[in-house]
């Protein structure tokens, strides 16, 4: 594959509990290269799931839903923080520099907030790499995310979700050298 042929920001989909975050987690682990941004993890309490933990890279922590958030916004039983997303989110995935920008996800809750969707569009948009996940399906925003010329998407699945911490690393060491 030519240099100009790579595309700058590489997402994963996949169905609930495919392994996208256990790839992007994996991916954070090995990175040779300067980096910010998030991840998003479900909690669990005696097996049940009970929320959705958002963790920055430099370590700030808050849910980005819970059963027992009250909000204006759900999915099914969970409430969204839109004030978390708001900032723990959207302030990591500030452009730095030439930093690598982790953005987990790009989904249903997230997009409750207009300003998490002008900060992951200004970090699309940048000249920085974006590594991500984003919902199988989705509304118009996140189907408009996915037909961008300058997007690789990935599903995890059973066989592959082991191999592809390696295909985004290799990918990232070679537009870090463009």
């Amino acid at each position: 594959m030519c240099v100009n042929d790579l595309k700058k920001n590489i997402f994963l989909t996949g169905a609930p509990s495919s392994g996208k975050t256990t790839v992007i987690r994996k991916v954070i682990e090995n990175l040779n290269f300067p980096s910010n941004g998030f991840y998003t993890e479900e909690e669990r309490v005696v097996g049940k799931r009970v929320g959705f933990l958002m963790t920055t890279l430099d370590g700030k922590k808050g849910y980005l839903a819970h059963q027992d958030i009250r909000s204006n916004f759900h999915i099914r039983r969970y409430g969204v923080s839109i004030e978390n997303i708001e900032t723990i989110a959207v302030p990591s995935i500030a452009l730095i520099n030439r930093n690598i920008i982790i953005l987990d996800e790009i989904g249903k809750m997230e997009c409750f907030s207009e300003i998490f969707k002008q900060a992951a569009i200004k970090a699309l948009d940048s000249s920085n790499i974006v590594i991500g996940t984003i919902t199988f399906g989705g509304d118009v925003f996140i189907m408009g995310v996915k037909d961008r010329g300058d997007i690789e998407i990935y599903e995890v699945t059973l066989e592959n979700r082991d191999s592809l911490p390696n295909l985004i690393l290799g990918k990232i060491a070679e537009l870090m050298k463009v």
